[in-house]
C-alpha cells in the first residue's frame, strides 16, 4: 500500500458524516491526485509524499475544501506548494557523491499508470507546463479552473497546453505505423 494511503488511512475514526464524505473523496481522488503530482514532479516517491501531506491537510479542513469548486485541484495545487516550501527550506543542503536526487525507480512502470517514456518527457518540461499538464489532462479541469488553480490568466494556462502538447508529439512521435512495417 502507497505511503500516502496510509497516512490518511490512519486517521483516528470519528465516525461522523464529515469522515464518510472525506473517505469516499479520498477513495475517489487518489490516484487521479498521484497522477497529477507525478506527472508535475516526475518522482514517484517525492509525488506520494507531497499528495500524502495534501490529503492530511484537506481532511484538517475538510469543511472548507469539500466546499471548494475543484476539490482534487485543490489537492494538486497544495501538494505543488508544499514542494516548494520543502525545496525551500532543503536548498542550503549538499547533495553526496554521484546522487543527483532523483529516485531511480520512478523509471519503473509504476502504480499511477503512467509510462516511463511519458514520465520522462514530462520531466523535461519546464515546471509551469508540467503544472498545467497535471490539471488540465490528469485532471481534467477546465481552463479556467486551471488558471484559478495556478493563479494565472486563461490564455496563459492554453499557451503553456500548447507549448506542452507540441514538445511532448515531438518526443513521443513512433514509427509503429502500418506504413513502416511494409
Amino acid at each position: 500500500m502507497p505511503v500516502f494511503c496510509k497516512r490518511i488511512e490512519s486517521l483516528e475514526r470519528v465516525g461522523d458524516v464529515k469522515q464518510l464524505e472525506f473517505e469516499e473523496f479520498y477513495r475517489r481522488g487518489r490516484d487521479a491526485c498521484l497522477r497529477a503530482v507525478l506527472a508535475a514532479v516526475g518522482d514517484r516517491q517525492l509525488a506520494e509524499d507531497l499528495v500524502a501531506e495534501a490529503f492530511a491537510r484537506a481532511w484538517a479542513a475538510w469543511p472548507r475544501v469539500r466546499g471548494h469548486p475543484a476539490p482534487r485541484a485543490w489537492i494538486v495545487r497544495t501538494a505543488l506548494n508544499t514542494r516548494v516550501s520543502w525545496w525551500r527550506r532543503r536548498r542550503h543542503e549538499v547533495a553526496l557523491g554521484d546522487h543527483d536526487g532523483r529516485d531511480t525507480a520512478a523509471a519503473e512502470p509504476d502504480g499511477a499508470g503512467l509510462d516511463p517514456g511519458l514520465l520522462a518527457v514530462l520531466r523535461e518540461l519546464p515546471r509551469r507546463q508540467r503544472e498545467v499538464v497535471a490539471l488540465r489532462v490528469f485532471l481534467d479541469l477546465d481552463t479556467a479552473t486551471t488558471a484559478k488553480t495556478l493563479g494565472i490568466a486563461p490564455g496563459t494556462v492554453t499557451a503553456h497546453l500548447a507549448r506542452a502538447v507540441g514538445t511532448l508529439r515531438g518526443h513521443l512521435v513512433t514509427l509503429d505505423t502500418p506504413e513502416a512495417g511494409s
